[in-house]
């Protein structure tokens, strides 16, 4: 592998608090380490366009508190085509650009797969997501802000629940991930959580509010939006069927989950993140995913973390979940 000497850093898909820590990490070990960077807007759209920013240390001063991403962040279908990925390894080539940093979700890793196996151009991945739905990393970037974002929604939407005596449907991101559902309602202290790896029936969800319905005059149930029963809408419209003595009111928290100012543990995990990425790169690493297992920085193959959907909810929360919603 050639030396390298300048490194572009880009962030992809979904923005997720953090990603702004991960950049700065990025930037100032690698100029730290005596290499130049460029931040690539709008990510593979940015290498179309030739949306090149040369980075310094004090480019990303004051960024690490925010939310989002200061490079933006796009869709590309160009990218998706052979044609469209070699006239971006040539503007790449162009700005002098001789690996890269990207940090987003599985669609960034598999862009970046194709371009670095096509035009052998070094990569190293961060995973940027609050879906927590990586194979390599015990967290990504985002999650631990956007679970606590939901947290705080649900204690708000709590107090009113008690004060009217409602029973509340919660709707939560995560797409095929149940992480943010799970964690932020046994924190909230749902009733009950629907999660897309352990499928609810109805029926069993109506049998348990019932069961509670004696106990309780309100309730919050957290649902993810991949869970198989079609959402919070849904749900809410066949318990109602049932319990017409609930005055059942439905919350979809939709994208402010995915902003705000990072939390500790995030920016933490983006400057640990962004850091160990640029060492890989010049240790000669390729092709890899920098992750936190154990709390301790690993790497692993992107062909493993893109294709590896063995990742699971803890069995323990899940039953403990049950246990304390009684």
């Amino acid at each position: 592998m050639a030396e390298i000497k300048k490194i572009g850093v880009f962030t992809s898909g979904g923005d997720a608090p953090g990603m702004n820590a991960c950049i700065r990490a990025v930037v100032r070990t690698a100029i730290y380490l005596g290499k130049e960077v460029v931040g690539i807007q709008q990510g593979y759209q940015g290498m179309i366009d030739k949306k090149f920013v040369p980075m310094d240390a004090r480019s990303v001063r004051n960024i690490i508190q925010m939310g989002g991403t200061v490079l933006k962040t796009a869709r590309c279908m160009d990218f998706r085509t052979p044609e469209g990925r070699a006239f971006a390894y040539k503007n790449l080539k162009e700005e002098g650009i001789d690996a890269l940093v990207p940090i987003g979700g599985d669609g960034t890793f598999t862009g970046a797969e194709f371009l670095s196996r096509e035009f052998d151009i070094p990569v190293i991945c961060v995973p940027g997501t609050i879906d927590n739905d990586l194979y390599g990393s015990d967290y990504t970037l985002g999650y631990d802000t956007a679970t606590n974002t939901v947290i705080d929604a649900i204690d708000k939407i709590r107090d009113t629940a008690a004060s009217h005596d409602r029973l509340f449907f919660i709707e939560v991101m995560g797409r095929d991930s149940g992480c943010i559902a799970l964690h932020a309602g046994i924190a909230g202290g749902a009733e009950a959580i629907l999660l897309p790896e352990k499928e609810t029936a109805i029926d069993e969800l109506i049998d348990k509010l019932e069961q509670g319905s004696e106990k309780k005059t309100s309730s919050i149930v957290i649902i993810a939006e991949g869970d198989k029963n079609g959402g919070a809408y849904n749900v809410a419209k066949r318990v109602k069927e049932k319990f017409n003595f609930y005055d059942i009111k439905v919350t979809i928290l939709g994208h402010l989950q995915r902003g705000g100012s990072p939390s500790s543990f995030d920016r933490v995990l983006g400057g640990r993140l962004g850091y160990a990425a640029v060492k890989a790169l010049l240790a000669g690493e390729n092709r890899k995913m920098v992750g936190l297992r154990n709390n301790k920085v690993e790497l692993t193959d992107l062909q493993e973390a893109i294709h590896n959907h063995t990742f699971k909810l803890e069995e323990d929360l899940l039953e403990m979940a049950n246990i304390l919603s009684i």
